[in-house]
């Protein structure tokens, strides 16, 4: 019931979901909402001590030309890379929606099988722009700008990798054949995850921390990857950098 009353909800704005201008302006909006709490507190660092307790790179200072930066060239992608394919998507395939929600266990199935397949996917991407020293230079080394991470780094990166791995998270739910509610959910989730991975910060209640047994890297276990460049390639979990012995703890 809670979930069809969420549905329902968001059924109301159909117009506003139906709209070319609402993929982009949806993962825009909840991208900088999860990134404003994370530099409020790099605003904060600075002058309260405590906050910095919780840096990974206590010694790091994040500036207001930084913020700007990452910022604006996020803004520059969005509109001028993702928007007009979101078009082109809008025109080729209109959106449409079914009345009924998703049952409870079907969500979540389908939301974890998202996320473990774009973390698979991100794994395979990732190493071979590592491995591979022309797909390095020409494509993910604008993302490597910034050996110390935070929120605003997420998205600073190049056309080609904003654009791959915005194809991951979106061709995944089409695959499962997902809930247009599940897909939303999927979107809003792998957003934070992203954002928490370069937030800088490690809080008693981040992820990693929630997740057992060290099956879930968070913000430590990619913070090292950009200090050491040739490790913890997955964004998230940590087995597929175990089996693969590219695995780095930060206390190793």
């Amino acid at each position: 019931m809670l979930l069809q009353s969420l549905w329902d909800l968001i059924l109301g704005y159909n117009a506003w979901l139906m709209s070319p201008f609402f993929p982009v302006l949806f993962s825009l909006s909840v991208y900088l909402a999860f990134c404003l709490p994370f530099v409020v507190l790099d605003l904060l660092s600075p002058r309260l001590a405590w906050i910095r307790t919780f840096k990974i790179q206590r010694k790091s200072h994040v500036s207001w030309t930084m913020m700007w930066s990452c910022l604006a060239h996020s803004l520059y992608n969005h509109v001028v890379f993702l928007f007009p394919l979101t078009v082109l998507h809008w025109y080729w395939r209109p959106a449409s929606f079914i009345a009924e929600a998703p049952g409870t266990l079907r969500l979540i199935w389908d939301v974890v099988a998202c996320l473990l397949l774009f973390d698979f996917q991100s794994f395979i991407w990732h190493l071979l722009h590592h491995k591979v020293p022309w797909l390095y230079r020409t494509f993910h080394k604008v993302h490597h700008m910034h050996t110390t991470t935070f929120a605003l780094t997420t998205e600073y990166s190049g056309a080609w990798e904003t654009l791959s791995l915005g194809f991951f998270s979106s061709v995944n739910p089409l695959l499962l054949g997902c809930h247009p509610l599940t897909e939303m959910l999927f979107y809003v989730l792998n957003i934070w995850l992203s954002v928490e991975d370069h937030c800088g910060y490690d809080l008693p209640w981040s992820t990693h921390r929630l997740v057992p047994f060290g099956l879930y890297g968070g913000a430590p276990h990619h913070d090292m990857h950009h200090l050491k460049f040739k490790s913890n390639y997955a964004p998230y979990f940590t087995h597929w950098d175990r089996l693969f012995g590219t695995l780095h703890k930060s206390s190793d």
